[in-house]
């Protein structure tokens, strides 16, 4: 069977020895002759599972006693609406950085329960790139932006500095880059990315910071009532937690974010270089603001579409097509993805030029 080189953008590729773990998981976990599946998440079993998820998370982020780590449900779309209940003041007002699909989805549900100020977006520019000079009142309850932009392939290089709480969606590049953690005071992540399978989403976020809205919150959006249940207020998504857990377990062994930046910034490197190299091909937005992790790019000549998504597949290439809101290619080049599967991509770009 061909190798399957997996480019795809979430759920995306894992490390084998993730899925091997997960697998014997769900047969026989920790030799107790029952599955990961069907143990009780109050067993002692799974209480350390979910105690390590949640402690390894600040020992990768470099990120002190003063946050609570909670693996949540509803992937980040739902983490739109809780972050504004959790934050947003009665009669207050929030800032929105918008840089495409998500962010905006954000700013529509944020504006259901308060003021929205959208500081900056690249909306009209087909969010070819990431505004840069823009101002964050202070008066703002928090300020709202996304690290990463899968769909058209840009990333936050600098963070601006705000004078209010700072809030991201890190969903898409969590865990690959070294950056100051600490300067967020919440950061929230749908696993299905950098750290394990669809049906959890991380939420780190600094404790006293919580409570300070007036509103009434409904239980299962409220941050400090999963706090003080320890992510267990319901019944967690067990199988996507412990498989959160041995994707983590798998960074930290193998050099922790460093290790894992240095390694994507070679893949980013080599594939952008190829496509600058390459007449046939582009970007779709500027330079400066290229994801690491999403490189989304498009042949100048759309007539070679049919052959070149020949030769791509034939080599084994899985999950290259463009976002349908967006078309051309996206290569989601995560933490899992080895030097060696771009490196294939490169080699046919090059010898269909």
């Amino acid at each position: 069977m061909v190798k399957k080189h997996n480019f795809s953008a979430g759920p995306c590729i894992l490390p084998q020895e993730v899925f091997q773990k997960s697998a014997e998981a769900i047969l026989n976990f920790n030799n107790l002759g029952l599955s990961l599946l069907e143990i009780s998440h109050r067993s002692k079993d799974f209480v350390a599972v979910m105690d390590e998820a949640r402690s390894i998370v600040k020992r990768l982020l470099n990120l002190g006693d003063e946050y609570e780590v909670l693996y949540l449900q509803g992937g980040a779309s739902l983490q739109f609406l809780m972050v504004p209940f959790n934050f947003l003041k009665l009669n207050g007002k929030a800032a929105y950085l918008d840089t495409g699909t998500w962010s905006s989805n954000a700013i529509k549900e944020a504006k259901k329960l308060g003021n929205v100020d959208v500081v900056a977006s690249s909306k009209d520019e087909n969010y070819s790139f990431i505004p840069k000079d823009f101002k964050v009142d202070s008066a703002c309850d928090y300020f709202h932006c996304t690290s990463n932009n899968t769909i058209y392939g840009t990333q936050i290089k600098t963070f601006p500095n705000v004078e209010t709480l700072m809030v991201c969606d890190m969903s898409s590049d969590i865990f690959s880059r070294v950056i100051d953690f600490s300067q967020f005071d919440l950061i929230y992540a749908g696993a299905q990315k950098n750290m394990g399978p669809a049906g959890t989403t991380l939420v780190v976020v600094k404790k006293e910071i919580l409570g300070k809205t007036g509103r009434d919150i409904p239980s299962m959006l409220d941050y400090s009532l999963h706090i003080a249940k320890e992510s267990m207020f319901n019944t967690p998504p067990v199988f996507a937690v412990y498989a959160s857990l041995l994707t983590l377990q798998h960074l930290e062994k193998n050099g922790g974010i460093a290790a894992a930046e240095k390694v994507n910034n070679q893949k980013a490197s080599l594939l952008y270089d190829e496509i600058d190299r390459n007449p046939l091909f582009e970007t779709f937005c500027k330079k400066e603001d290229r994801s690491n992790m999403n490189a989304a790019f498009k042949l100048k000549d759309e007539s070679k579409k049919e052959e070149f998504d020949s030769a791509w597949k034939a080599a084994g290439i899985n999950g290259l097509n463009g976002h349908r809101s967006l078309g051309g290619y996206r290569a989601s080049m995560y933490n899992a993805l080895p030097l060696e599967s771009v490196q294939v991509l490169v080699d046919v770009m090059k010898n269909f030029k």
